[in-house]
């Protein structure tokens, strides 16, 4: 990673992967497939467009997932992503009694200060509050749809809060 670019925290399940939508499979209840080398139909509702799109954006482009490394193997290939860093999350789902999402302590310590994006389809007011209190630099906390995930509309909507960075 570059000091000189923003970062850009990127999800899988509900981000890249919709789920929910109509034809399409309920979530895993972890989050992560249990054999990345299963068959999974729902694999074919990632859209290929959106990697070059997130590579134009001239981030740190990293993986924020319960998936981990099997996102470079399962996830980077069907996106046009190259293999990216994997931000060093807490176990799954280790829940904060507030709500805090179980992402979200460990993001603000991996960007130490740098501007970010977290895309993400789960995004609480918990969350974002404590972005706000102690992370001193930019954040974007950019929350999709899980029924649809992240769009081409929504990569541009980050493209145009990074331009304001450089102001």
């Amino acid at each position: 990673m570059t000091a000189a670019h923003p970062l850009l925290f990127l999800d899988v399940d509900g981000t890249l992967l919709p789920f929910g939508g109509p034809g399409m499979l309920p979530q895993p209840r972890d989050g992560k497939p249990e054999d990345p080398d299963m068959p999974r139909p729902e694999l074919d509702f990632i859209d290929p467009a959106l990697g070059p799109l997130l590579l134009g954006l001239g981030c740190d482009l990293v993986w924020a997932t319960a998936w981990m490394s099997d996102a470079n193997e399962v996830i980077a290939p069907r996106v046009g992503l190259p293999e990216l860093l994997v931000a060093d999350l807490p176990a799954y789902g280790e829940g904060d009694p507030n709500g805090l999402g179980w992402k979200t302590r460990a993001l603000v310590r991996v960007a130490a200060g740098r501007p970010f994006v977290w895309v993400d389809d789960v995004i609480t007011e918990t969350d974002r509050s404590l972005v706000e209190r102690e992370h001193p630099g930019p954040a974007l906390l950019f929350q999709v749809e899980s029924s649809v995930g992240l769009t081409a509309e929504g990569v541009v909507e980050i493209a145009t809060w990074l331009l304001g960075l450089e102001s």
